[in-house]
């Protein structure tokens, strides 16, 4: 199913646009430098062929014929056609592998002139088997741009002089490289894939961009034991798919997969791809919907409301759209890549299930904070120091397939998030979103935490949490500058053994509101700090993890209130500020 998905995909791309994907035999890879030579061979220029992306020089994307694929001892000996790094194009190499770069290079000629018996057929063939077998490098050596060759390693092809395309690219080259292809694997059978009689395929090309996975690429269909074997059969052989099916999924998913692309998106250790059955705004926006762009902030906004019924972009989206949509999340796993999450639905399915998940999200907060909080910032929030890398394993795939299928979330969401809030002592939005939209999942027909303050909710947890938020804010404003908050000291036993904790709390509020010179205040603080108690019968000796997770909700739902209340007196207190920041 996935790989028939992703076949299609490329079909599709292909009848769109015929230069929208690499043709058969054919792959997207940067180039860094291409060497310019005449006619005869000679050489001409070293031309830079980077683009700058973001900070770094990166070589554009062109479509040469399909990258070999490397491994084992003797993988020096795997050149590709007409394009490689300087060790197999030049021989040149660091001083150590100075004679495997000059074996490497023996290799790249040898494909040359085995792929091509007859190179006279084209001039752009013939100039370049002239210029490799002349072995007169140095101008090249000494070109102003070499230096960077070597610093970035970057691959290097060729272009004849006066020629806009490589010369890989020119039809003659093309059209015999895929009559080559054709001729290759006698092994013929019914393709898994389209179904077709097709030569079979005994390995699949490598898949590059999986976050994690090897640099060199990886494989998703992979029989490297001799333990998966079945049969006697070898590699691919035990799962028999035809040239033009292997093709079609392996470009589809390296297409998606590419730098700078709009349909992927990184979940924790997940590199997501999505991809419609046909031409759909939804395949264009779905990234806006679950991932904030830092550029533009607004855009994320504007996709979110377009879930709602707004119209964005000429078109709002339906819950009977019924155009085929694919999610799949792809993880390394040594040297071959594992499926975390695949999820066929249509697009109306996935846009209602999205919409769900912001509203069970959605929770009151201060201005200045993003409405909509994408899927990375959720997950960082309750991983060490957060960075991605410490973002438990699995967690970033289960919840994704929670917000497209609508779903629980994973418990371990409130167990993350409550952990950080006791190890930082800081109750942040993207925690406090997370804890309430798994209660309300987990409880979705019962009375939950809402989106602002509820005077009215009993739950023990709930109501604890807003007394501590407002003993807190008695000991703020009895101490104006204060460093460190009795929330610093003892929202961990506060939230978990409230016995141990807020009779000693009770009897410090005392003490606070006596100092304080406004008695006004003290008197609202006071009348306040008594509402809460008379929902309160007594203080429970422990709270389960569900009331951990409502006390935090009560403790962030009344600090945001104190923070209204200071916004409309136009002088905000400085610790609230920062609660949720």
């Amino acid at each position: 199913m996935i790989l028939q998905s992703l076949h299609d995909y490329y079909q599709r791309k292909v009848a769109e646009d015929p230069k929208a994907m690499a043709p058969p035999g054919f792959q997207p890879v940067e180039i860094g430098f291409v060497i310019v030579l005449d006619a005869g061979g000679r050489f001409v220029d070293l031309d830079d062929n980077r683009d700058r992306v973001g900070k770094k020089l990166r070589g554009t994307p062109e479509v040469v014929p399909q990258a070999a694929k490397r491994s084992g001892m003797n993988s020096w000996q795997i050149a590709n056609l007409l394009w490689d790094h300087p060790g197999y194009v030049l021989g040149v190499g660091e001083d150590a592998k100075a004679e495997q770069a000059q074996r490497q290079h023996q290799s790249f000629i040898a494909l040359l002139r085995e792929t091509f018996p007859e190179p006279d057929f084209d001039p752009g063939v013939a100039a370049v088997l002239r210029f490799l077998e002349a072995g007169e490098f140095i101008p090249v050596l000494q070109h102003g741009h070499w230096p960077e060759v070597l610093k970035s390693k970057a691959n290097l092809s060729f272009r004849l002089q006066g020629d806009e395309d490589l010369v890989c690219q020119r039809p003659a080259v093309r059209r015999a490289i895929a009559a080559t292809g054709d001729e290759a694997d006698s092994v013929r059978g019914q393709c898994l894939i389209t179904g077709e009689q097709d030569a079979i395929q005994r390995l699949h090309p490598v898949i590059k961009g999986v976050w994690g996975a090897q640099s060199s690429g990886a494989n998703i269909v992979s029989f490297n034991l001799q333990a998966f074997n079945s049969f006697g059969r070898d590699q691919g052989f035990n799962a028999p798919m035809g040239q033009q099916g292997v093709f079609g999924y392996t470009s589809a998913l390296n297409h998606l997969l590419r730098p700078g692309s709009r349909q992927r998106l990184q979940v924790g250790d997940a590199s997501t791809v999505f991809w419609a059955g046909r031409e759909h705004v939804f395949e264009d926006d779905f990234l806006d919907f679950l991932e904030i762009n830092h550029d533009d902030p607004d855009r994320n906004t504007e996709a979110v409301r377009s879930l709602y019924g707004s119209p964005w972009r000429g078109k709002a989206i339906t819950a009977d759209d019924a155009t085929p949509f694919f999610v799949l999340g792809l993880a390394p796993n040594a040297a071959r890549i594992s499926v975390r999450f695949w999820h066929p639905a249509t697009v109306g399915e996935i846009a209602g299930s999205i919409a769900r998940h912001f509203e069970d999200l959605c929770l009151e907060q201060a201005s200045g904070e993003v409405p909509f909080l994408g899927v990375s910032r959720l997950l960082e929030s309750i991983a060490l120091q957060g960075k991605r890398e410490n973002i438990p394993p699995n967690l970033a795939g289960e919840l994704m397939r929670a917000i497209l299928t609508d779903t629980p979330y994973p418990w371990t969401l409130l167990t993350g998030a409550i952990r950080r809030i006791r190890a930082e002592r800081r109750i942040t939005h993207p925690r406090a979103a997370l804890i309430k939209a798994v209660l309300v999942r987990r409880n979705r027909h019962q009375q939950e935490v809402g989106v602002s303050l509820d005077t009215e909710n009993p739950n023990i947890g709930y109501r604890l949490g807003r007394l501590f938020a407002a003993l807190e804010r008695a000991q703020e404003t009895a101490n104006p500058g204060l460093n460190a908050t009795i929330r610093d000291r003892y929202y961990g036993a506060a939230s978990a053994t409230p016995v141990t904790v807020f009779p000693q709390l009770l009897k410090l509020k005392v003490h606070h509101l006596a100092k304080l010179e406004n008695r006004g205040q003290a008197v609202n603080l006071e009348r306040l700090i008594g509402e809460i108690i008379d929902g309160i019968d007594g203080f429970p000796g422990h709270l389960t993890m569900e009331d951990q997770g409502r006390f935090a909700i009560g403790y962030y739902h009344q600090r945001q209130q104190f923070y209204k209340k200071a916004e409309k007196s136009e002088a905000p207190h400085q610790s609230e500020q920062g609660e949720s920041a």
